[in-house]
């Protein structure tokens, strides 16, 4: 629920440190219901601004908007933010948006009474009352289905919250700090966020840089979590190679730091000696961007040409669906991850589903007359099966 740092280097802002302070939770008290990186440090020079900017937006009680990839440190910006707020000793509270279902998400943000609905045994405060007169931070908040976000723009406006099945408003005094890995704007180009709550979000906004281009935190972070998971796992005097070092710096981390925490953990796990060896990590690969320009690019751009020889009628639509249903395929029919593929919200990615008859149990299923003719859909099956290999690639 607290902001802990634990680098016993660190100092208030404003005064003298070296090195950079060590951002950490203490999991047994932190008020959370959210998946995030566990460390972040400020010794990279884009880091340094980041802390910078995050100093001066603090103070204040203005929502805040952070934006970054998954894993990146989202929530612990939002804690560091909360420790420097006048509303430091008051309660944090953290929520991701995206691990509950649209069923769900109005009672935990607001509450219910109890009798409102089948299970609501007794009355439950909701996230805003927990956090009053502190900090609601608010994860993946472009998963939040339209009409809740019309709600939760009237919260932030009105100051008061209105439990499932209640008549009468409770006032609450909570700063907003939100989070999202997707592009907001496009979303709201695209209808699915709605524009007066995007702009009530974006007051301050906050960047997150991926861990990729900010390669002067890796050493640091490395160093934390090996020390970390020597501690709990009892050993000691293990240390990195430079062959291990230089390819964690030459990694890409599409998992950021949170992907870096695991690698060491797993490493420090199968380590056979006292010193952790590249081939002690099990990563996916390193960074080499003479290869960017794939064969798989190459191969859907020619069944791409191929489709529009033939001109099938709507030919965007039949591309889309297939777009959908072999990212679908490849993820194991889990949206979260589809949509984190696609780079797209969740709320566009059902949205879609629907419209192509790809929600379970048939919902928003087109008819037969809707499917483009093609005899034995020859086109659909050379667009698939081509897009299968991209996106296996």
């Amino acid at each position: 629920m607290d902001y802990f740092p634990t680098d016993p280097y660190y100092r208030p802002p404003g005064e003298e440190r070296e090195p950079s302070p060590v951002l950490t939770l203490e999991e047994s008290r932190a008020l959370s219901l959210s998946i995030r990186a566990t460390a972040l440090v400020f010794e990279d020079p884009e880091s340094k601004r980041l802390l910078e900017h995050v100093q001066r937006i603090a103070p204040s009680d203005a929502t805040v908007l952070i934006i970054g990839e998954t894993g990146t440190g989202k929530e612990l910006i939002a804690r560091h933010i909360h420790a420097l707020s006048r509303r430091s000793r008051g309660p944090f509270g953290a929520l991701n948006c995206a691990a509950l279902s649209e069923n769900l998400i109005e009672s935990e943000l607001f509450g219910h009474e109890k009798g409102s609905f089948t299970g609501a045994l007794t009355t439950k405060d909701g996230w805003f009352e927990t956090a009053n007169k502190g900090t609601l931070f608010l994860d993946e908040v472009g998963d939040l289905p339209l009409g809740l976000q019309a709600k939760l723009l009237r919260v932030l406006q009105e100051r008061e919250v209105v439990k499932v099945g209640a008549r009468r408003p409770t006032p609450v005094d909570v700063r907003v700090i939100a989070a999202t890995n997707v592009n907001l704007e496009e979303a709201v180009a695209a209808g699915h966020f709605r524009s007066d709550l995007y702009y009530r979000f974006n007051v301050a906004t906050v960047r997150l840089t991926p861990l990729r281009e900010r390669p002067g935190d890796i050493p640091p972070l490395t160093r934390h979590f090996l020390k970390t998971y020597m501690e709990r796992l009892g050993y000691t005097g293990i240390t990195l190679s430079p062959a291990a070092e230089q390819m964690l710096l030459n990694y890409d981390w599409p998992g950021n730091i949170r992907e870096l925490e695991n690698a060491i953990h797993r490493a420090l796990l199968v380590c056979p000696g006292n010193q952790l060896r590249p081939e002690d990590f099990k990563l996916s690969g390193v960074r080499m961007q003479a290869l960017t320009p794939s064969v798989s690019t190459t191969s859907l751009e020619t069944a791409l040409k191929n489709l529009c020889e033939r001109s099938p009628p709507k030919l965007f639509e039949l591309i889309e669906e297939t777009v959908i249903r072999t990212a679908l395929d490849f993820c194991e029919q889990n949206q979260v991850q589809t949509s984190r593929l696609l780079d797209i919200s969740r709320n566009v990615l059902r949205h879609r589903m629907a419209l192509y008859g790809l929600l379970p149990a048939g919902a928003g299923k087109r008819s037969a007359a809707s499917v483009p003719p093609g005899g034995d859909d020859g086109e659909e099956q050379d667009a698939e099966r081509l897009l299968d290999l991209a996106f296996r690639a």
